[in-house]
């Protein structure tokens, strides 16, 4: 029986959950209607005790090691708060002001000029912002921007007392945003770790507390293990802050306990975090690094699986490294700075981009368990999923991206994922999830995972690896997949890549039946150029010239009956960011089987190609 849409994709991608994952989503839902409808009742039942600040003064955590990319003190005095790189005005609109009260605002000015935070302060922020983006406010309920204020002495800690106690009289409990489980857990451990160096002996100090007490009685209410994954790891991460703030053994124990078999669930036995996304791995690493370091800080006992998690995961990391010490944009996230790299990986530089002084032996490296493979072979560096595009449980940062690749040739990036802009549901989060924003094939225009809305994915690929090799000069992988099965003749597409010195050969195997239209995609990095081969060109129809913002020229060829499109897509440059670059697809309409050939390789200079057109 075929399922009508939409009820179709609701029910593929509800038949990966466990029961238990169902039942804990009625749960929260449920609970935080109350809280919304009914915030004095849940003020009444979450009252807490607040924690008696035993919080070790010599931690430092991650957020005050590497902060987010911090705005000044001036720009908060200002009401200006910059968060994802978007700046806007938090402050109160307050209606015009009448003639009569002119010289009260006159005077209101000589204060602030003597004083600005007065006027932040006596203004005060509007801390709903409704027509921000979600994850923009999430981010503004973090607090984790106030860690700017650490460093700047006693004009710090005042800024922080007026801004917490305007942001404590202004949020009310159970406000969506800033009452969801996943924000709590960032803000509880955020004001813990703030707590000698901004609260402390401040007006803020009995509010900073008494939230404190409830954020802790609000997580155990609403651990969301209806989502699990980094979000129930925050969640405990938060749990065990408190508890050793308040000084609370047998709690703090409890919370360990919970999340060091939480951790054997999620990091997988290559050192991957199970939602294949290397940017959560980076996240999930700082937060195990955290809580190790603030159990070491408080002379508590660590359990040996959660440092041993550490360092497996740094291994994993420095594994998928691109050579250029980037962290490869594969699923969901957004980029990781260079400096947060460096304190995950303190033991290993980042790689500067440079060419590679000559050809070296090929080498490779298979994670197996989160199904990426690394090859390398002279300036050739390449990344490949092969993997599951989620754990069973847990689609929300899947990408439909089975046998895509990424590609750097001289530790420079040439073929590229197009990353990730938005969490928000829409076209462009549905594009960017799709087959089509990565280097890989797309049968007839479907996805290969069914991805859909801004976190769900229905049916999903099941990759097979057939084999991985090095030896001498040349790296070989070889894998498949079913994503296409439900297309008309239940198409499958084994891909197999041979990196050497001299480039890259892949072969493309679409099996089935029927006639069906094929793509073979290639996403270039921004700034790299595309040309067709035209009717004056040297290169031929069947191949495009590519050249890299280094002035290497090279040669991308397909043997087979089908045509180039190359045409500009956009890449993720950060939240809310794109730029245009190149894409080219080779496109064939055929009765399956068919096998596609190609390869990238340098070429000498060439003479007359046709632009397509592009990037400006």
């Amino acid at each position: 029986m075929i399922i009508p849409a939409p009820l179709g994709p609701y029910l593929r991608t509800a038949a990966g959950l466990r029961p238990g994952q169902v039942g804990a989503r009625l749960r929260l839902r449920g609970q935080r209607a109350v809280l919304r409808l009914r915030p004095q009742i849940g003020a009444r039942l979450l009252r807490g005790d607040p924690p008696a600040s035993f919080w070790p003064i010599g931690f430092l955590p991650f957020d005050g090691r590497c902060p987010p990319a911090r705005p000044t003190f001036d720009e908060l005095a200002d009401g200006r708060l910059t968060l994802l790189d978007h700046s806007r005005d938090l402050r109160r609109r307050r209606p015009a002001v009448s003639t009569l009260a002119a010289s009260s605002a006159v005077r209101r000015a000589a204060i602030v000029h003597a004083d600005p935070t007065v006027e932040s302060a006596h203004q005060g922020w509007d801390w709903q912002q409704t027509d921000a983006p979600l994850l923009w406010r999430y981010h503004l309920h973090y607090w984790d921007w106030a860690w700017a204020l650490a460093t700047e002495g006693e004009r710090g800690r005042t800024m922080f007392a007026r801004l917490y106690l305007d942001w404590h009289r202004s949020v009310p409990m159970g406000d969506p945003v800033a009452w969801s489980p996943y924000v709590v857990s960032l803000r509880a451990w955020t004001l813990c770790g703030l707590w000698p160096r901004l609260t402390r002996a401040t007006p803020a100090e009995d509010a900073v507390l008494a939230d404190l007490g409830v954020c802790r009685s609000f997580l155990r209410a609403h651990l969301e293990t209806d989502v699990g994954g980094n979000h129930l790891l925050k969640n405990y991460k938060a749990l065990i802050g408190l508890a050793v703030a308040d000084g609370d053994g047998h709690g703090r124990d409890r919370w360990v306990d919970a999340l060091r078999r939480e951790i054997g669930r999620q990091i997988l036995s290559d050192g991957g975090h199970y939602e294949r996304s290397p940017a959560y791995h980076c996240q999930v690493l700082a937060d195990v690094d955290d809580v190790v370091g603030l159990l070491t800080g408080a002379a508590a006992p660590v359990p040996p699986e959660l440092p041993d998690a550490t360092t497996r995961m740094r291994a994993w990391l420095a594994a998928v490294l691109g050579p250029d010490g980037t962290v490869p944009a594969l699923n969901d996230g957004f980029g990781v700075r260079a400096e947060e790299v460096r304190f995950l990986l303190p033991a290993s530089a980042v790689p500067a981009p440079a060419p590679a002084p000559a050809p070296a032996p090929a080498d490779g490296l298979l994670l197996a368990d989160t199904g990426l493979a690394v090859l390398t072979a002279g300036p050739w560096h390449l990344l490949a999923d092969v993997g599951l595009p989620c754990p069973a449980n847990l689609p929300a940062h899947a990408h439909a991206d089975t046998l895509a690749f990424l590609l750097w040739h001289d530790g420079q990036p040439l073929l590229v994922d197009t990353g990730t802009s938005t969490y928000e549901a829409g076209p462009r989060r549905t594009a960017e999830r799709g087959t089509a924003a990565h280097s890989t094939v797309t049968i007839d225009d479907a996805d290969s995972t069914e991805v859909w809305g801004a976190f769900r994915a229905g049916r999903r690929a099941h990759p097979t690896l057939v084999t991985m090799s090095h030896l001498g000069e040349t790296a070989t992988l070889a894998a498949g997949h079913d994503g296409f099965r439900h297309l008309p003749g239940r198409p499958t597409h084994w891909r197999t890549w041979r990196l050497d010195p001299t480039g890259l050969s892949l072969e493309d195997r679409i099996s089935g039946d029927g006639r069906h239209r094929v793509e073979v995609l290639f996403h270039f990095a921004s700034g790299v150029h595309v040309a067709s081969g035209g009717p004056e060109s040297t290169v031929g129809s069947d191949a495009v010239e590519v050249t890299t913002p280094r002035g290497h020229r090279l040669l991308l060829r397909v043997a087979g009956s089908g045509t180039w499109r190359i045409r500009t897509t956009d890449r993720a440059t950060g939240w809310g960011q794109i730029a245009p670059a190149y894409c080219a697809g080779y496109v064939l309409d055929s009765r399956l089987p068919v096998r596609v050939r190609s390869e990238l390789t340098l070429c000498p200079s060439h003479r007359g190609s046709t632009s397509a057109g592009g990037p400006a």
